[in-house]
């Protein structure tokens, strides 16, 4: 269970809900797990995500520090 996701009551076991962020994800995966792009590409996409929608400005901001710094921990 990631995240502390509630757990649902399912016959016979319980398993947890899936996040909606989840389900963008492997949609994501799905339609495009095969491709190969550059981090120049993603950096453009994710300007004209938030030109499109300033309200995530931040968030974005927050997803693309944590993914440019992703590897500092690991020396």
């Amino acid at each position: 269970m990631r995240g502390g996701a509630p757990l649902r009551r399912g016959a016979p076991f319980y398993y947890p809900l899936m996040y909606f962020t989840d389900r963008g994800i492997e949609e994501l995966v799905e339609r495009r797990g095969q491709e190969t792009v550059t981090l120049e590409w993603l950096g453009e996409q994710l300007r004209t995500f938030v030109d499109l929608n300033p309200e995530f400005e931040t968030p974005i901001e927050r997803f693309a520090t944590w993914l440019a710094r992703d590897d500092e921990d690991e020396e």
